[in-house]
Parts: C-alpha cells; sequence; structure tokens
C-alpha cells in the first residue's frame, strides 16, 4: 500500500471529475444521470495489499479498512477519509449495505464493517443503517433507505457467467428465478426497481480470494480461488463488474493455460451498457486508478 506515516498517498491519476464523481460529492446518485449531460469516463479505483490476507487465511479488519478509506478517498478527490465519506452520504441518510452471505465467499465482517464505520462518521446513526442480503424486502432500513452501499465478492457462477455487483441486487425482487433466461442477460433492470433506482451511492467489489471457475450450481473449490487481495471500490457497477471480468480473463489463462471463456458467458456486464444504458462495460470509458500492492495485478 502507498502509505506515508500510515496515511495514503493519492495519486495524481485523473484530474478531470467524471459526472460521477460530482454526483456523489452532491449527494446525487451517479448512477442515474440525465442522458442530455455529458458523461466522460467511468472511474473505477482497484486497492490492493499483500498483508490484508493473513498466513491463516483470515482477513485484517484495519488493513480493509484503510484500503476502503484510501479507494473513497480517491473516487472523491478529499484530502481525508472522512471528508471523503461525507461526500458520499449524507447524515440524514437511512443507509442499506447490501451484502452477500453465499457460505463458501461471502463479503465478509470485515468489509461490512468497514463500511459501516465509513457511514458512521458522516453522522449517519447506527440505527439507521442495516446489513442485509437475503432479508432486504423485509428489512424497514432497506424499505426506508435513502442510500444504498452494494458490497460483494465476484465469482464465477453457473446461471450467469459471474456473480458481481449487477447481480447482487437480485434479491430486490421476490422471485430471483425470474432473471435466470439467457444467461441473466437482463440483469440490470433491477437497478430500476424502486427499492434500488438512484439510491446507490457505492460500489464494492470483493476481491480479496475471488472464485475464477465453477463446475455447477453453488459448486465452490478452493484451488479455483487465489489471494488476490483486492477491492474494487467505484460509483458505475457495470464499469466494476467489467474490470472484474477482465482480471477473471487472465487469471483463467494463467491457470488454465489457454484462452478459457466463462460459461455461461457473463454476457449481462456488456448488456448493461448496450441494452440498459446503466453505465459503462467498454475498458475505453473506463479510467482505471492502482493503489497499493501491483504484484499479480492481471489488469
Amino acid at each position: 500500500m502507498n502509505r506515508d506515516d500510515g496515511k495514503f498517498n493519492r495519486r495524481d491519476f485523473i484530474k478531470g471529475a467524471s459526472l460521477a464523481a460530482l454526483g456523489a460529492a452532491m449527494g446525487v446518485s451517479p448512477i442515474f444521470a440525465d442522458e442530455t449531460e455529458t458523461v466522460t469516463k467511468s472511474r473505477v479505483v482497484l486497492v490492493r495489499d499483500k498483508d490484508v490476507i493473513r498466513s491463516d487465511g483470515s482477513i485484517d479488519g484495519d488493513i480493509i479498512r484503510r484500503m476502503l478509506d484510501g479507494a473513497v478517498m480517491e473516487m472523491t478527490e478529499a484530502k481525508t477519509a472522512g471528508a471523503a465519506w461525507k461526500m458520499i452520504i449524507k447524515p440524514d441518510d437511512t443507509v442499506g449495505i447490501k451484502t452477500n452471505v453465499w457460505g463458501p465467499l461471502p463479503t465478509t465482517s470485515q468489509v461490512e464493517n468497514a463500511i459501516k464505520s465509513g457511514v458512521m462518521r458522516t453522522g449517519v446513526p447506527e440505527d439507521h443503517i442495516a446489513i442485509d442480503d437475503r432479508g432486504v424486502l423485509d428489512n424497514d432500513i432497506f424499505l426506508k433507505a435513502t442510500a444504498l452501499i452494494n458490497a460483494r465478492p465476484l465469482r464465477a457462477h453457473h446461471w450467469s457467467g459471474v456473480g458481481g455487483l449487477l447481480k447482487n441486487y437480485i434479491m430486490f425482487v421476490p422471485r430471483p428465478w425470474e432473471y435466470h433466461d439467457d444467461s441473466c442477460a437482463d440483469l440490470a433492470t433491477l437497478w430500476r426497481l424502486p427499492l434500488v433506482e438512484g439510491k446507490t451511492r457505492l460500489n464494492v467489489l470483493v476481491m480479496l480470494t475471488p472464485q475464477f471457475h465453477c463446475t455447477g450450481a453453488h459448486h465452490f473449490q478452493k484451488e479455483h480461488t487465489w489471494p488476490y487481495g483486492g477491492l474494487l471500490v467505484g460509483y458505475d457497477p457495470v464499469a466494476l463488474d467489467a474490470v472484474g471480468l477482465r482480471i477473471f480473463d487472465a487469471k483463467r489463462k494463467q491457470f488454465f493455460g489457454k484462452d478459457s471463456p466463462l460459461k455461461p458467458p457473463a454476457h449481462h456486464v456488456a448488456y448493461a451498457e448496450s441494452r440498459h444504458h446503466l453505465g459503462y462495460a467498454d475498458m475505453n470509458k473506463i479510467d482505471l486508478v492502482r493503489l497499493g500492492w501491483d504484484e499479480g495485478t492481471l489488469i
């Protein structure tokens, strides 16, 4: 991690604030911009630390918090973590942190706690914050939420190619299986649901030990994960999933010794841009900022 006396050295990587960054700074969801506005590129921050995964496989919560704080500082161009979070969340917000509890590869309590800590530093009281996954439709905080933060690990998925940020909102519908057609091609429509639309302030794609291959529903095998030690952070869930897919493509080629496309294809990410105009999947429209540990970034 790039640190100076324990603090992140922010990189002078992108000078012009994108519409997304401006929207967050104004307390407005950056995801659904007015189509008449000129949008530049989606900023994605990849932050990694080789020490975040301890020798026993556990996650260092203090390092996670520093990683996340550094990423939101880079996203907002704020000079301190506290100021950065205040550009994303307002004190009078009611905040739902949408996590993922899939047993073999959950979001992790360390990531959840780091997000909650950031939200509370803005002045939001604890009883106005909820962390939930499968119970969001019965959770009063989520039903009243003015702001959402979306966080989950990236993993290969039997129905959608990958389970990423776009798919993480599938629990906002009572019958998720209705979105499984054509390799879950239209997952982006979830982001137009009344409980969701215009509320997402930040997305965190957890890349600590991502799973790059699976062979069936709910399949997990540790040999198909690796200690990447990263988080992808940004406003645009499409761009974040697209970057995650690029990393998966490189890892699969490294592991299998040849190009090995995901089966089924994760085309819902490209369709989120081309069909649904939700964000950017085209890497030429994404500004990727790298912080911290560089070895083995695969992108």
